[in-house]
């Protein structure tokens, strides 16, 4: 009986831990699969389809003065009221939590779609995330994805992170899967993928055939003439790159920009030993963006990389504070680099900020920003110019005046000190003669 009792308490606990490690592995499971989003249109069709994963990082204040980050993602229950279909327009939107939503805006166009923008609300009074916030509002961001020229009858993929920083928040969307217009009620299996998922392909060097070579005995050589050894020539670097001139207005209707930016672009992208430089070419950029009172973005899409420019304004200062940097380099190397916390091209409110001479700029361990004849302005443009500009250091040139002034200064009363002591050395001999 007692041997009976043993067998039947092992089973027991066998089971237990089957069903857990069962129930772990489905859980893994279905966190990979991310949030899935069916919307149908009137007549009851698939009309849109979204697997995707998205964490968010919100910055607050607190009641007692202190900045807290609250970190969080899309919880298991969720509904899609608000997404629609059209055929010319889509939105999905996911409403979550206590008063939070996440919402994605589509727009087709001849035979190809794109993502016009990402629209993120949070509401500060749920306690479940925020605690003691000080602000008890409901806060909305809204920022551009890198969603474009996905074929029509097609599903976007992007198994890669891409950050989108805004304000105090930071949304992550990775593992994406999505066909804003689906045609006919049926979902795709064909893919447009994202550039930073396209694998590099590598270069394949043709198999060398070898000759065999004869062997013939020569005379003895009794003159000799050794050659230095050959230096490999160094790669130059690249050449200037070209000034581009871009532009963001407020909405449609506005005829003077609010956000001006001028600079050549040049990234630098190290990938283990090797590192390469690439110029960012000005011909065909599509320019994006938005302006806000204290953030303002500027998005550049170049034939192979796409550049987001993140400024911030804070105590009527403006810098700017994150780059988002992703595409493929010349030799066909795909990356993804981005720095949320950057103090760049920093200056005071009203002014604009301009550096003729080349900077360097480290962004990340990887990547290398070069700029040339910069000149930026993301708030309080006036009539579409730039404001008075503040120079950086190597252009402001007002600091050599005094140096120079300093100088002659210093040379003058060298001079002064030299013909006292010659007189003096004159009357004293004079003193001797006599």
């Amino acid at each position: 009986m007692l041997d009976f009792t043993l067998r039947l308490w092992s089973f027991y606990h066998l089971t237990l831990f089957a069903l857990g490690l069962s129930c772990f592995f489905f859980q893994e499971i279905y966190l990979s699969q991310g949030i899935e989003v069916k919307v149908n249109d009137k007549d009851d069709k698939l009309c849109l389809y979204a697997n995707l994963m998205v964490n968010f990082s919100v910055e607050y204040e607190t009641k007692d003065n202190k900045n807290v980050t609250a970190e969080f993602t899309i919880p298991d229950a969720f509904t899609s009221s608000g997404s629609s279909c059209d055929t010319k327009t889509s939105t999905l939107k996911i409403n979550f939590g206590d008063g939070h939503s996440w919402s994605v805006n589509f727009s087709l166009s001849n035979k190809t779609y794109q993502a016009d923008s990402i629209t993120f609300s949070y509401n500060l009074s749920d306690s479940t995330i925020f605690h003691d916030p000080l602000s008890n509002d409901t806060v909305t961001v809204n920022t551009q994805p890198h969603i474009s020229d996905v074929v029509m009858d097609t599903c976007y993929s992007c198994k890669s992170k891409e950050i989108f920083t805004t304000d105090a928040v930071s949304q992550t969307l990775w593992n994406v899967l999505i066909q804003a217009f689906v045609v006919n009620g049926s979902k795709s299996e064909n893919i447009t993928s994202c550039s930073a998922d396209i694998p590099v392909t590598p270069t394949t060097v043709a198999p060398t055939t070898v000759t065999p070579t004869t062997h013939t005995t020569a005379a003895p050589v009794t003159n000799v003439t050794t050659l230095p050894p050959t230096t490999p020539t160094p790669t130059p670097p690249p050449a200037i790159p070209p000034t581009g001139r871009y532009s963001i207005k407020p909405d449609e209707n506005s005829t003077e920009a609010c956000l001006l930016a001028d600079f050549g672009l040049r990234i630098g992208l190290k990938q283990g030993e090797k590192y390469e430089e690439m110029n960012l070419d000005t011909n065909g950029t599509k320019v994006s963006g938005f302006c806000g009172v204290n953030n303002s973005e500027l998005v550049l899409e170049f034939a192979t990389v796409t550049m987001v420019f993140s400024f911030i304004n804070e105590s009527q200062r403006f810098r700017l504070h994150a780059l988002n940097v992703t595409g493929k380099m010349s030799s066909g190397v795909a990356f993804s680099e981005v720095n949320t916390n950057l103090s760049l091209w920093e200056t005071a409110l009203g002014s604009s900020y301009m550096c003729n001479k080349k900077q360097n700029d480290t962004i990340t361990n990887q990547l290398s920003l070069f700029t040339f004849d910069l000149r930026v302005q993301p708030f309080g443009v006036k009539k579409g110019v730039f404001s008075t500009a503040q120079e950086c250091s190597g252009d402001d040139t007002s600091i050599l005046i005094p140096i120079i002034v300093g100088a002659a200064l210093a040379g003058l009363i060298l001079v002064v000190v030299i013909a006292y002591v010659i007189g003096r050395r004159k009357t004293y001999v004079g003193y001797q003669t006599l």
